[in-house]
């Protein structure tokens, strides 16, 4: 069994029976049972033509600060390798608008319950010939959210295959929280090698749909186009960051910053944009 984060104590999986308004019993059983499954080609083209059109040009901005860098990396960005433009909601009222669609709320309604906010937005655009991956880690080993168990959508706005950097997870390991991370340069890592890793290839308008307790990777793309991704994250209203005080104690930071972390569905209801 892998260890567990020091701040993971009682932890307990929370399977979800329903009534579903967008998931199906098959996709939510895999979801409590593997931690993800795939809603294949659910955005329109011409939507994913818009959000891209809208997200370019925020990462050309982020690629270039990178690039003006000394060592062209930033925590755990590497410019001409692979970006991590976050906080697009605050710039792009086409996607404060789009997490907040019908489709998101209805996810967040059956996979985290009747009150949520939208936690994080990021693209990743992985640049071609990267070698390196990035590497096996839950997205709460990043910044541990209570509670643990909150919603990942990993928007494909590109192909994702094997050869270009596709998601890897583990299935079933969600099921015990949030497992121990260590800091390496190209990010946060919790297993090595798992071999009972399953390959995720999508196709462009497709979501991986997966907890943010579900361990996953991407693989290098060995191709010569960027591989391109919008990641939206949703977390029940009140969730909240540990994080050490610097003084032996632990303090608490909402989950609820106005701008980015607003509102998407409200005692069951969706929000306006």
């Amino acid at each position: 069994m892998a260890s567990l984060h020091p701040f993971n104590s009682g932890f307990q999986w929370a399977d979800h029976s329903g009534p579903f308004r967008a998931v199906s019993q098959e996709q939510a059983r895999s979801y409590d049972e593997r931690g993800y499954f795939v809603m294949e080609r659910t955005l329109a083209p011409d939507l994913v033509d818009r959000l891209v059109a809208v997200i370019d040009p925020m990462e050309a901005k982020q690629e270039d600060a990178l690039r003006r860098l000394k060592d062209g990396t930033f925590f755990i960005a590497r410019a001409d390798e692979i970006t991590f433009t976050t906080h697009l909601v605050v710039r792009a009222p086409l996607l404060a608008s789009f997490t907040r669609s019908p489709l998101f709320a209805d996810l967040c309604s059956d996979l985290i319950g009747p009150d949520v906010r939208l936690y994080w937005d990021q693209a990743v655009y992985k640049k071609p010939d990267t070698h390196a991956v990035f590497p096996w880690h839950q997205d709460n080993g990043y910044a541990f959210v209570l509670p643990q168990q909150y919603l990942t959508c990993w928007i494909a706005l590109t192909d994702a295959t094997e050869q270009n950097g596709c998601p890897w997870v583990v299935p079933g390991l969600h099921r015990q929280g949030t497992l121990a991370h260590r800091y390496t340069d190209i990010g946060y890592v919790c297993l090595s090698d798992p071999p009972e890793a399953v390959a995720v290839p999508v196709e462009r308008g497709s979501i991986v749909v997966f907890s943010s307790l579900t361990p996953h990777s991407t693989g290098p793309n060995l191709t010569e186009q960027v591989r391109k991704a919008y990641i939206v994250q949703f977390a029940p209203d009140g969730a909240y960051v540990v994080q050490e005080d610097g003084h032996g104690g632990l303090m608490n930071t909402a989950a609820d910053a106005p701008d980015r972390q607003y509102v998407v569905l409200q005692s069951g209801d969706r929000t306006p944009s």
